[in-house]
This record gives structure tokens, sequence and C-alpha cells, in this order.
């Protein structure tokens, strides 16, 4: 009998290419040493004063839990890898530990599933000490219906071979009894949150946001990962020598960030005029935005779309090319972009994989495209 994840790879191939990428050594470094660095800046008290002043208040709510599946985004120059953002609730992690299974390294995939069944234990420990995880509730909009669907229901079958109940649910799905919150009238101790509604405002998000701000949820991520993570605002903090200083942010730390992360600036009505002279240079995304939605390279702008970023909550942040590398798809080769995503938990990268795609975006729907795995040479 075929696993979920081999149904998924015959019946949606455009998730996963039959590629692989490699890269240097020193290239795997300098993300590790990068994404390590940015933990440390965000640890700092000044810096999360800065970035959850005007976040949402139930963000600026304490937590002990961190957030799992971080995901930085990486574009590969010539002078090194380069930051393009960071999301916190990241998919396609567990896709891409079976899919190293499905290249010759079975060892490694097993040592990964093990590592986020982990993961998902100390989140709960962070939160509830020695108490048992009894049962985890894996939570989308519609989830059935959802890209990353197959994704899903692979959690929940680890989840369960390891002991832990669980279940794929959408938010209306959930009751409360005091601060508890129940599925088919069961408690649920952890939800995995894979919500964009990242400050649960949601009326969807209702009984879930009062069940968390009542402490009787542990959520991971939850809305203080996003504030002072995911948020694109900060990657203008990230980029700016001044601030960093300002920050108190130590100088080998400065140095490592500046030079991993590429120049951002918040986009003002004021300098449009300069914005859209100089718009071949940059990438416009709006500050909270997720999965290139919204999101415009400046040299394939109109005018009438440079009018809307004008009217509020953008950032720009220099242009980075991606890397191209050459596929063989239906025997022919083909020349692909690739993102290099590192899934991160405690500022420590896990696993890093592509996605390999043509356009402006990634897209998953190139032929030959998708999914890939990442060694290191």
């Amino acid at each position: 009998m075929k696993t979920i994840f081999e149904q998924m790879r015959a019946a949606q191939p455009q998730f996963f290419s039959a590629a692989d990428i490699v890269i240097p050594q020193a290239t795997a470094d300098q993300i590790s040493q990068l994404v390590a660095a940015i933990a440390s800046v965000m640890a700092l008290p000044a810096f999360q004063n800065r970035a959850l002043a005007p976040a949402a208040e139930i963000a600026r709510q304490p937590v002990a839990a961190l957030g799992v599946f971080f995901g930085y985004d990486f574009h590969l120059s010539a002078d090194g890898p380069r930051l393009i953002e960071i999301n916190t609730n990241a998919g396609g992690g567990l896709l891409n530990a079976y899919l190293l299974a499905a290249h010759g390294e079975a060892d490694v995939s097993a040592r990964l599933l093990d590592e986020f069944v982990a993961m998902f234990r100390h989140e709960w420990q962070l939160e509830r000490g020695e108490q048992p995880l009894r049962r985890i509730a894996i939570v989308d909009d519609a989830p059935a219906v959802q890209f990353l669907a197959p994704e899903f229901a692979l959690f929940r079958q680890l989840f369960t071979a390891n002991g832990i109940d669980a279940v794929v649910a959408d938010p209306g799905e959930f009751t409360r009894r005091g601060a508890h919150l129940l599925h088919d009238g069961k408690p649920v101790d952890l939800i995995y949150n894979r919500l964009t509604d990242f400050s649960l405002e949601a009326a969807a998000n209702a009984e879930i946001r009062a069940a968390f701000a009542a402490g009787g949820v542990v959520l991971t991520p939850h809305p203080r990962a996003h504030a002072l993570f995911a948020d694109k605002r900060n990657l203008i903090l990230l980029s700016d020598a001044a601030a960093l200083s300002e920050l108190g942010v130590p100088e080998a730390l400065r140095q490592t960030v500046l030079g991993g992360v590429p120049r951002t600036l918040a986009v003002h009505p004021a300098d449009g005029d300069d914005f859209w002279l100089q718009r071949k240079h940059w990438f416009f995304k709006p500050a909270a935005g997720f999965g290139s939605r919204a999101a415009y390279r400046g040299d394939k702008l109109t005018k009438r779309v440079f009018e809307e970023i004008l009217r509020g909550g953008y950032i720009a942040q220099e242009i980075v090319p991606p890397s191209e590398h050459e596929v063989i798809v239906n025997g022919e080769t083909q020349r692909m972009k690739a993102d290099i995503r590192a899934y991160v938990y405690q500022g420590r990268v896990q696993l890093l994989a592509a996605r390999l795609y043509q356009g402006q975006t990634t897209n998953f729907r190139t032929p030959g495209g998708g999914f890939a795995p990442v060694f290191i040479a």
C-alpha cells in the first residue's frame, strides 16, 4: 500500500521537482550564522520593544513557546546568501523531510521526523512542564481545500504514530469550556497553527483567540512570534546599521546581519517619485503579506499598481536575483530559479530545501519545478 506521501507525489507532481540542488558548505554555514545572528538580535529587549510597539495587543502577550517551523527564505547571490523574508508558519517542512527519503536519504529523513515530534513536545513543555501532551489540532481555514492539505494529513499521521492524538480542523469546529478549547467535545492541548490570520482577529478565530489569551491552549506559532520575526517591517531595522547600533546590537552581530539582509525601506507616498524612478532596483511587498501575494518586482510594475502600493502598508526591498539551475524536464534541459528555505527552530537550521520555479515568484506551477532537496557539497 502506498503511503500518504507516495500518493501525494503521484497525484500532485507539481509539489516536487525530480532535481536536487547542491550548495557549498560555506554557503550553508553563512545561512546558519545569519539565522543564529538574527535570533540573537531579536532576543534583545530593545529590539522586541521596537518590533512589538505597532503590533496587535495579543502579540504583546508574553509566551514561553518559541514557535515551530520558521522559514527563512534566501536567494543565493554571487556575494553569498541574502535573506528575502522570514515566515513563522512556513509550509513544506514535513514534505521535504519525506522527500529526502525519496532521494535515498532515509536515515536523515527518519532523524528529522523524530526531531519534529520532539520540537512540538518541547513547545508543550515550555508552557506546561511535565504534563502529558495528549492532543494536537492542526488548524487552518477550510483545511481540506488548502494547497498543502496533504501535509496536514502527514502531520496527523506522524503525531498519532508517536502516541499523540491529532486532528485536522477548521477554526469554526472548536468550542470553549471556560479557558479550555474543545474539538468534537474533547480537550485540545496544543494547536499547530497554520492560519494566516496572524493576530487571530477574524471572527472565525474568536474561540481560539479567547482560549489562547486565557492560557487555556498552547499555540505554535503564535502572534508574538509573527510580530517579532515575520512582520516585514522588521527587515527595515535589520538592514539599517544606525538602527541596529541604536538598539545596542554588538558589532559582530551587526556585521553578520547587515551582510545578509538586503536594504529594505518603508514605502511612503512622499517618496513615490524616487521609488518610481528607481523601481527596477526594488521588490515591493505588503508588510503583512505572505506567499508572494500582492508582491511585485519593480521592473514589472504598472503605474496603476504602483499607485496602489503608495497608498500604504508596503516595504521596498533591494532586489537580489535568485540563483538559476539547470533542470532536466521531459528529457530537455531548462533553467529554473531557486529560493532556498531554511526551516528553523530555536535559531538553528533543521533542514534546507529549495523551491524551483520560472516566473517572478515561486508558484508550484512550473513543469519540473516544486520542492527539491538541498545537499551540501
